[in-house]
């Protein structure tokens, strides 16, 4: 499944609207054939033409109408149970388009980085996963990665239904993801790809969610516009050279600069044609291009979750997240970590938010690769994340998170929620655990179950004042509840972060 990658800078909605306002009416992108609408939501279907011309949708016993004004068009049917296969029509008095092999099911956006984007054939030990793949209860839309300097409506996309040949090239984080929910719930399933490699949170986001904050204004739209001039500075000097090398005859291997993320450009190109396709939630892996504003990306990326929610019009929907993975060399003494504040912030997303969950992949990173291979267990714990939070299920889908701490003497007893059956140690004693006094120098410490808690101590720190747990790049961590989910990392201090400034 291959998806055109491109660069539309200058691309302004109104002009495309004009287009489409001289031409036959015409229907959003994001429907197609083999597409899956949301059960138990007004369906909103919308699209563009002539004024004045009027517009109906037909579906299971509905037939709704809208008259264009301003060249474009809405209706909003209503809401429908789970089934299919059915035809979907758009009709004008001078056309009509039918959608056939039509489901109606659970929709969900798959978005973040390039560990969201790694596809299932590279992912590990895919050939069994790929070869029984058939599944037409499964549909998924690849969206182009497109940059746009303006919110577009164009998408060169359409809706698949799951197979060896279509899953291949497609989000291995969002086809297991898909999977297990499309067997939990025995419903039809669609899948919405749209990420990008690299991509830092604030190129997700609209230009107003960014600059009605004054700190995002100065540290990142105004950063960007710096960033460009010297990117602009270094390319002239790049051409520069490159033309002189030709000239004499002479080898040039020198790279070309990169042009910096441009803040908004991929919701402009990725987000706004979807919007506002109904949906039942988002998954979302990304944090590693912000792990070195993570001080930031506390309030960033909940202000990202509250623009898509908006913009959407869904309200609070349910938005399941990826906790960073293990990543760079494990250090033999604790130390501070950007990754592991990251990691904290993107915890806290789950305390100021509501029906927000969280992946914790601690037994699943690679020291020395950034994209670990293992995708199946991260879609299969977000799939329980949304079982519990989207569905209500009464399941357990968290690993122990912390809690609280109390200091008894020279010893920490901490506290969790998300024990489930019980805590308990994977492959031996507890690590990954430090302790420090009041001279905040981390050492490691001694830690045991003891019921539900967890006693931490030290020889070395005979008046505790902070516990962390997993405080590292590369955590080298085992507690587990019973139910077979990794604890969080977490600190209980609040001591300054390397981040904070950045």
């Amino acid at each position: 499944m291959k998806r055109p990658t491109s660069s539309v800078l200058g691309l302004v909605t109104t002009l495309v609207l004009a287009a489409a306002a001289r031409a036959d009416f015409k229907i959003a992108p994001v429907f197609s054939d083999n597409m899956v609408l949301q059960q138990g939501q007004a369906l909103p279907v919308w699209g563009w033409g002539d004024d004045g011309e009027v517009v109906t949708v037909s579906f299971r016993g509905q037939s709704v109408a809208a008259t264009i004004h301003n060249g474009k068009w809405q209706v909003r049917l209503r809401a429908v149970r789970a089934g299919g296969p059915y035809t979907f029509t758009v009709s004008s008095r001078t056309r009509a388009v039918t959608y056939t092999n039509v489901l109606v099911g659970e929709v969900w956006v798959c978005s973040g980085q390039s560990n969201m984007q790694w596809p299932l054939e590279r992912s590990f030990e895919p050939a069994a996963d790929i070869a029984s793949a058939t599944n037409t209860l499964i549909r998924l839309l690849p969206v182009p990665r497109v940059k746009a300097d303006a919110p577009s409506v164009l998408m060169q996309s359409a809706w698949q239904v799951c197979s060896p040949d279509a899953v291949k090239s497609f989000s291995a984080v969002g086809y297991y993801f898909g999977r297990a929910l499309q067997q939990a719930r025995r419903v039809p399933v669609g899948l919405i790809e749209s990420d990008w490699g690299g991509s830092p949170a604030e190129v997700w986001m609209s230009r107003e969610s960014l600059e009605v904050n004054p700190r995002y204004q100065a540290e990142i739209l105004d950063a960007y516009g710096n960033a460009y001039k010297n990117y602009q500075n270094a390319l002239a000097a790049y051409e520069k050279e490159r033309a002189a090398a030709q000239q004499a005859g002479q080898p040039f291997k020198k790279q070309a600069p990169r042009a910096p993320w441009k803040p908004t450009e991929l919701y402009n190109g990725m987000i706004y044609p979807l919007l506002p396709y109904a949906i039942q939630g988002a998954i979302w892996y990304q944090g590693e291009s912000n792990a070195g504003r993570a001080e930031q990306y506390r309030t960033l990326f909940p202000d990202m979750i509250r623009c898509w929610r908006r913009d959407w019009g869904q309200k609070d929907f349910t938005f399941l997240l990826v906790q960073l993975a293990p990543f760079r060399a494990i250090k033999d003494e604790p130390a501070e970590s950007d990754w592991a504040e990251l990691r904290e912030a993107q915890w806290l997303a789950t305390k100021v938010l509501p029906k927000v969950g969280m992946a914790v992949i601690t037994d699943v990173g690679d020291p020395n690769d950034i994209h670990p291979t293992k995708k199946r267990p991260v879609g299969e714990r977000l799939a329980l994340a949304a079982r519990a939070i989207a569905y209500g299920e009464k399941i357990v889908y968290s690993g122990p998170t912390y809690r609280a701490v109390k200091f008894e003497g020279n010893r920490a007893i901490l506290s969790f929620d998300h024990v489930g059956k019980g805590l308990e140690a994977r492959d031996g004693a507890l690590k990954g655990f430090a302790i420090c006094g009041e001279d905040r120098k981390f050492v490691w410490a001694n830690a045991e179950i003891v019921g539900n808690t967890v006693v931490v101590s030290s020889p070395q720190v005979s008046k505790p004042v902070a516990v962390r747990y997993g405080w590292a790049d590369c955590p080298v961590v085992n507690l587990w509840n019973k139910d077979g989910l990794p604890a969080s990392p977490f600190r209980t201090d609040d001591f300054p972060m390397i981040t904070a400034g950045k």
